[in-house]
C-alpha cells in the first residue's frame, strides 16, 4: 500500500458523506458530492492544509490521533477504520478486552441530530472521544486537550480547573461514581493496559482517589442539574444526562434546559456567539475538551 492508496481512500469517504450526515449546514450547489476539505478539516480538528497533504499523498505517518478524528468524522466501519490505520501503516485499535473508543454509524446519526445541544462522548473510563461545537462553546475549554487531560477522572482528581460549579458534597458524590465507573472498566476491559497504567497514576498522586478506590463502593451515576459559569453568558443551570451506548461501551452526556426557561435563553444566546468562533483547527487531534462531568 501507499501514500496515493490512503490518498484516494480519504478522498472517496469525504466525498461519500454528505453535510446533512455530518450535521451540518447544507450550504448550496457542490461541484462535488460529499463534504468540503474545509469541512471535513473542523470535524476531524485537524488544518486545512494538512488535510490536502494527506489528500495529495504528501503528508506521511499520521498519528493514531489524528486517524481515529478522521474515522469517526468520516462515519467509518469498524472495517473501514482499520483499513484506514493499514492505509497509514499503523496497526488498527486493538480489539477485545481493551476499552472500545469507536462510534458507531448508527450512534453518529444520533449524535449529528443533537448538534444545537451541548453533546460529548466519552468512553468507559471516562477518555473523552468527541464534543461537539456548542459543547466546547460551554464548557470554554481548549481543543487540545490530549491523554490524561481528556480524562474526566484524572481531571478531577488532580484538581484541573472547570467552569462547572460543584458544592463540596456535589465534588464528593461525583468523585464516588467516577471511581465506582472507573472500577467497572477494570472489571470489563482487564486486558487494557492504559487503563490499568491510570488506576495505578491515579492513586499515586491522588489520596482521595486512593481512599475511595480502597473501599469498592460501586455507586451509580445519576441525572442532576449542573451549575456552569461561562465567561460571557454568565452562570447557567442545566439538566445534566448520561447515556449509554450499548453497542460500544460510550457514555454520551448532554446538558438541556427547560423550554422558555432563562437558562433556555442562555442556551440559545451561546448558539448564536458559538456559531463562528468554535471548531478551529490545530493541526493534530479530534479531542474538544474535557470539563463538564
Amino acid at each position: 500500500m501507499t501514500d496515493a492508496d490512503l490518498a484516494q481512500a480519504l478522498r472517496s469517504w469525504r466525498q461519500r458523506v454528505t453535510p446533512a450526515a455530518a450535521g451540518l449546514p447544507d450550504a448550496g450547489l457542490r461541484r462535488l458530492p460529499g463534504l468540503r476539505r474545509e469541512e471535513l478539516a473542523v470535524l476531524a480538528g485537524i488544518s486545512v492544509d494538512y488535510l490536502v497533504q494527506l489528500e495529495q499523498g504528501r503528508a506521511r505517518n499520521p498519528s493514531p490521533q489524528v486517524l481515529g478524528a478522521l474515522a469517526r468524522a468520516l462515519r467509518l466501519t469498524v472495517d473501514e477504520r482499520d483499513t484506514l490505520h493499514h492505509l497509514a501503516g499503523i496497526a488498527p485499535p486493538p480489539v477485545g478486552g481493551v476499552v472500545p473508543r469507536h462510534i458507531s454509524a448508527g450512534t453518529g446519526r444520533v449524535l449529528d441530530r443533537l448538534h444545537d445541544t451541548p453533546t460529548a462522548v466519552f468512553t468507559a473510563s471516562w477518555d473523552l472521544v468527541l464534543a461537539n461545537p456548542l459543547w466546547v462553546a460551554l464548557i470554554d475549554v481548549s481543543t487540545a486537550a490530549r491523554a490524561r487531560e481528556a480524562n474526566l477522572v484524572w481531571h478531577h482528581f488532580t484538581g484541573r480547573p472547570s467552569p462547572v460549579l460543584h458544592t463540596e458534597d456535589e465534588h464528593e458524590r461525583l468523585g464516588r461514581e467516577l471511581v465506582a465507573d472507573l472500577r467497572r472498566a477494570v472489571a470489563a476491559y482487564p486486558d487494557d493496559t492504559g487503563l490499568a497504567e491510570l488506576v495505578a497514576d491515579l492513586r499515586a498522586v491522588s489520596p482521595a482517589f486512593a481512599e475511595r478506590w480502597n473501599d469498592f463502593a460501586l455507586p451509580r451515576r445519576v441525572a442532576e442539574r449542573k451549575t456552569i459559569a461561562h465567561p460571557t453568558i454568565g452562570r447557567l443551570t442545566l439538566d445534566c444526562d448520561v447515556f449509554s451506548a450499548l453497542d460500544s461501551d460510550l457514555r454520551i452526556v448532554v446538558y438541556t434546559a427547560p423550554p422558555g426557561s432563562e437558562d433556555a435563553a442562555k442556551l440559545d444566546l451561546l448558539r448564536v456567539e458559538g456559531a463562528d468562533g468554535v471548531g478551529g483547527a490545530d493541526g493534530g487531534g479530534s479531542v474538544d475538551g474535557v470539563g463538564g462531568g
